[in-house]
């Protein structure tokens, strides 16, 4: 991948891997040339690693393209990633996070919190300080959060302002930062949705999103565990993409 981009631009890439040792990945002087190295790069790590997934594969690539290569988005980008257990959502946050940042998940960049276990304490203030001190060092921080369909409905209310079309909150700008959220939520419908196909002998690959937003959607709205979830990132639209993991 490293060759590949070299024939972009070499200065770039070697004045990158310099500055980026300890700092934000993206420096002033190479940040037009390392979004094309994240884009190039996750597109190949989507061909090659992730299998099955032809869905996800296709959306988060437009997702994360479309996000990186614009200088002023108006708001986070925001992935909402949906399916049953084993079918690869922690693994694609992990290729995002590989191919943006240096150190990948071991970023300094990169938060990830599970709700059973990091939000068993609704006053988990100095969380937010945290997020505050990653953005502003790092305008294109990421957050993870993992079993959201278990989160409680007040931290849900909690998160919503930074997902938001807002300048600034608490004079901090969310606005490059990327937020993933994992969730088992509708995965009872996708995998429906998979073996109908099977049982019709129709190819996997020909399974289209139509196929599965609206009743994934649906079956969401109807399970009282996941209400808050989708009230709050969902209903309001705060939700920029909806990507469903096949089962394998």
């Amino acid at each position: 991948c490293l060759i590949s981009i070299l024939t972009i631009h070499p200065t770039c890439v070697v004045g990158w891997l310099v500055l980026a040792k300890e700092k934000c990945s993206l420096s002033q002087i190479c940040e037009q040339y390392f979004r094309e190295l994240v884009i190039l790069c996750l597109k190949m790590d989507l061909e090659n690693k992730l299998f099955g997934q032809h869905l996800a594969s296709r959306i988060i690539l437009k997702a994360v393209s479309e996000f990186m290569s614009n200088d002023n988005p108006k708001k986070p980008l925001v992935l909402s990633l949906h399916g049953p257990s084993g079918t690869g959502k922690n693994f694609v946050s992990q290729l995002i996070a590989e191919n943006i940042y240096k150190e990948g998940m071991s970023s300094k960049f990169v938060h990830v919190f599970t709700s059973t276990l990091h939000f068993q304490n609704p006053r988990l203030l100095f969380l937010y300080k945290v997020w505050n001190n990653s953005v502003s060092n790092c305008e294109r921080s990421m957050f993870i959060f993992d079993e959201m369909d278990k989160m409680d409905p007040g931290l849900i209310d909690s998160i919503q302002p930074y997902l938001e079309y807002y300048d600034k909150v608490v004079g901090v700008s969310y606005r490059k930062s990327i937020f993933i959220f994992l969730s088992n939520a509708g995965g009872e419908i996708i995998v429906q949705t998979a073996l109908d196909f099977w049982r019709a002998r129709r190819d996997r690959k020909e399974i289209d999103l139509k196929d599965l937003k609206t009743s994934v959607s649906l079956s969401i709205f109807n399970n009282h565990k996941s209400d808050s979830f989708c009230t709050t990132f969902i209903y309001e639209n705060l939700v920029d993409f909806f990507v469903p993991f096949l089962p394998l």
